[in-house]
């Protein structure tokens, strides 16, 4: 919580060691990926991108903030949870907080270092929010170009989902992201092992291990079974995620993979290409079911960068993942009590229970395996110093599941029903959201973005977001 000893005692600290005199400005690397900067020697006044340290030599920590607010509107009735999928996308109309990073990483000795983002939000109901994102060591001298990372880790899949918020080019997170991953993200305690192949050309290879459950592991074993239901609450797959089965053997933790390689085409272009896996367990219907998830991933990112750049100006980047889901959907009988879902005893079946459209009895859900997909492809072009204009498109289907083909009835508790059709979770959608986004300094940034959405059924929806945000102290390097 915001108001807790231990963010207090940092946000003090952070005061204290902040200059009475503005910061000035620099442009030493692109805006758009963070890196870390040491102090200059012989620099005498102290900027917003210089590390906040504490200890020297092979042990110290450096500290940074990172705020992101946002602001606008939209003519979705649904916005959390609805057309916004992400946890840290804007949630009303209004003003959305959308997070306060606080980020502690530095060198633990000549072996390991270490990093922790703690992060804050406001949800729609403007409640207080604390997520440990992440937390982790990891080794810097293993041999044979090997590295072991542990504890509460992001899972190393594709591009996006082990990106923070103040890494992301648009205002909210891809539709295939939110709806295969959930709100957070994929990311649980685990153990990683990386190995940077021996080849001419960058290429690493990284398989992990991590649990399987809780709101961080969306389509395995997640407290809500998977991603949003709709506004009667119906669970994804019409089932409710009753088959958690706990951890009895290795077979019920989350295993994943990545491959990743990248190469210069030319003087000024860069390819990566990436191949990501996710398998695992998952609590869908009844206790008994052996239910398994299976998502693949491939990725792509080419960048063109000016032979003549400042500061990372111009550029023109490409980035494209596409994603794919089996999901199996366990057994389930909605007649929880054996009593034909008339629990109130009026010879009716009860108001929220999905009934057979034939028999009008609670309906039994067979096993099955679900399909489903989808795309984004993004391209950001950096036209003058500061400035960046994007646009992303983004897609997710799937293949019609046999409980969605029965026509179920939703019951009101007076011997009839309305009809649920497609499943709102798993049915056709798409969005077009162009962006312009303003850099001031490295420690800031301005980003007006458009949002078209169409989705099956529902319409569609038109938002407008500005998002402010900036940064304090020297944030760890991400990756290319």
């Amino acid at each position: 919580m915001p108001g807790s000893p231990v963010f207090a005692g940092l946000t003090l600290l952070l005061l204290l060691w902040l200059p009475p005199h503005p910061a000035e400005a620099a442009s030493s690397s692109e805006l758009e990926f963070a890196q870390q900067r040491p102090p200059v020697v012989g620099q005498s006044r102290w900027q917003p991108s210089d590390p906040i340290r504490v200890g020297r030599g092979n042990a110290y920590l450096d500290l940074s903030l990172v705020g992101t607010v946002a602001a606008g509107g939209s003519t979705a009735s649904d916005i959390e949870g609805g057309t916004q999928l992400g946890g840290h996308d804007p949630n009303q109309r209004g003003f959305t907080l959308q997070g306060i990073e606080l980020n502690l990483s530095g060198a633990v000795d000549p072996y390991f270092r270490g990093n922790m983002s703690l992060s804050y939000a406001l949800d729609a109901g403007n409640e207080s929010t604390f997520e440990l994102e992440e937390a982790w060591m990891e080794t810097v001298s293993l041999p044979w170009n090997l590295q072991l990372r542990g504890g509460q880790i992001y899972t190393d899949f594709g591009r996006q989902n082990s990106l923070h918020l103040h890494s992301w080019a648009f205002v909210d997170l891809p539709l295939v992201n939110g709806r295969f991953f959930g709100p957070d993200g994929l990311r649980n305690p685990g153990a990683r092992l990386s190995w940077l192949v021996p080849t001419p050309f960058f290429s690493e290879l990284s398989v992990a291990v991590q649990n399987s459950h809780g709101e961080t592991a969306t389509s395995f074993r997640g407290e809500e079974g998977h991603g949003h239901g709709d506004d009667e609450g119906l669970p994804f797959a019409y089932r409710e995620p009753e088959n958690d089965r706990g951890v009895d053997s290795i077979e019920d933790l989350l295993f994943s993979a990545r491959y990743s390689l990248s190469f210069a085409l030319t003087g000024t272009q860069t390819l990566l290409l990436g191949a990501s896996a996710a398998l695992g367990p998952n609590n869908s219907g009844d206790l008994g079911d052996d239910t398994q998830t299976e998502i693949y991933g491939v990725d792509l990112l080419w960048k063109w960068q000016g032979a003549r750049q400042q500061g990372g100006f111009p550029f023109l980047a490409w980035q494209t993942e596409a994603l794919y889901r089996r999901y199996d959907a366990g057994t389930f009988d909605w007649d929880h009590e054996g009593n034909l879902g008339d629990d109130d005893g009026n010879g009716f079946v009860d108001t929220g229970t999905l009934v057979d459209p034939v028999t009008l009895l609670p309906a039994v859900m067979a096993r099955e395996t679900l399909t489903d997909y989808g795309i984004y492809s993004q391209i950001l072009y950096g036209f003058r110093k500061g400035w960046v204009i994007g646009l992303r498109y983004d897609y997710v289907d799937s293949e019609e599941g046999d409980y969605e083909a029965r026509g179920l009835l939703l019951a009101d508790n007076a011997g009839a029903g309305s009809s649920v059709g497609r499943d709102p979770a798993r049915d056709r959608r798409w969005r077009l959201s162009p962006n312009l986004t303003w850099y001031p300094s490295e420690y800031s940034k301005i980003r007006l973005q458009y949002n078209y959405d169409d989705r099956r059924d529902m319409g569609e929806d038109h938002s407008v977001w500005l998002q402010f945000e900036f940064s304090l102290g020297a944030h760890p390097a991400h990756r290319f």
